[in-house]
């Protein structure tokens, strides 16, 4: 009977937590990303059209 290779079962569970811990930070990347894209910059307001409109006061 042939004795089990640990170092290699070790070495592809290595890899396969490696590729999973790249595929991770890839789905994090892309979600931090895309709605910095998505959302507007801040919102335009009307408060100087307000003070320019309603005259001096004082």
């Amino acid at each position: 009977m042939a004795k089990p290779n640990f170092k290699f079962q070790k070495r592809q569970k290595e890899l396969d937590r490696k590729k999973k811990q790249d595929e991770k930070l890839l789905r994090k990347q892309e979600k931090t990303e895309h709605p910095a894209e998505d959302e507007d910059p801040l919102p335009v307001t009307d408060e100087d059209d307000f003070n320019e409109t309603a005259g001096p006061e004082a």
